[in-house]
């Protein structure tokens, strides 16, 4: 096993992470997807640990679509699913990307000997995975009319996760920060996760502002953030708006268009 120095695996890391965008223009399973794929798993598994968050979360992708799918297409059935497949390797690279950047980040903070994990979080990952999927994959399919409230997408979001078997606590824990309280729709204790949901029908600069309220607040208590941000089209580029708080290290950004 290589013995890695920091520098060394910062500037690997480095790399993946800009290989990324190459190989959204190429199919799953191509030959340098297999590569990528390959160089990635070593690279985290010697750097961070076979049983570390980075390494097992990135083992459990399946970089194709494992739900239900419902074919429209009956002309050319294996052509519709493979595009459905080919829908979720476009999510999986967009989630691998924020993996690594996560990894970088906790690299650039820590000594190297620091970050080796030796500790079994394969369930715990697998479970961090799931939830990821139901921001992006399920969370559209049960809104049918153009929710008027936050709550109503909170509660959507809540049938999800009790769908899919996820302890979870709702509307706590009351956390105190600047003179404001602030108070996560949901939380994952076993994951360090607060997951909070918005609508988005208003002033896109405000809202921001907004999140980025949240994300101190809650980075008091808890390691990681996932907003499920539902936008009735005030959010005009997604990739900057997810950009401006995904700086943030372990926040994840989802954006459900309506």
């Amino acid at each position: 096993m290589k013995n890695w120095t920091k520098e060394e695996a910062l500037s690997t890391l480095t790399s993946l992470i800009g290989q990324i965008e190459g190989l959204k223009s190429e199919s799953r399973n191509s030959a340098n997807h297999m590569r990528w794929i390959a160089n990635t798993l070593r690279t985290l598994q010697e750097v961070f640990g076979q049983n570390s968050t980075y390494y097992n979360t990135l083992s459990y992708f399946t970089w194709k679509e494992t739900g239900s799918m419902i074919i429209r297409e009956v002309w050319d059935h294996e052509r519709a699913i493979e595009s459905k497949h080919n829908i979720a390797y476009q999510n999986q690279l967009e989630q691998a990307k924020g993996l690594l950047l996560a990894a970088k980040d906790h690299l650039e903070q820590s000594e190297i000997e620091e970050v080796y994990d030796g500790e079994n979080t394969a369930p715990e990952a697998s479970e961090f995975i799931q939830i990821i999927n139901l921001g992006e994959n399920k969370l559209r399919k049960l809104i049918r009319s153009t929710p008027e409230k936050e709550r109503e997408v909170q509660d959507k979001y809540e049938d999800l996760l009790i769908a899919n078997d996820i302890s979870y606590s709702r509307e706590f824990p009351h956390i105190e920060y600047s003179s404001k309280q602030y108070i996560p729709d949901f939380s994952i204790k076993k994951l360090d996760l607060a997951i909070e949901i918005k609508l988005c029908k208003k002033d896109e600069k405000s809202f921001i502002a907004q999140i980025n309220d949240d994300i101190l607040a809650y980075k008091t208590v808890f390691k990681n953030i996932i907003f499920v941000i539902y936008d009735l089209g005030q959010i005009r580029d997604v990739d900057i708006f997810k950009n401006s708080l995904e700086k943030h290290s372990d926040v994840i950004v989802q954006i459900i268009k309506e």
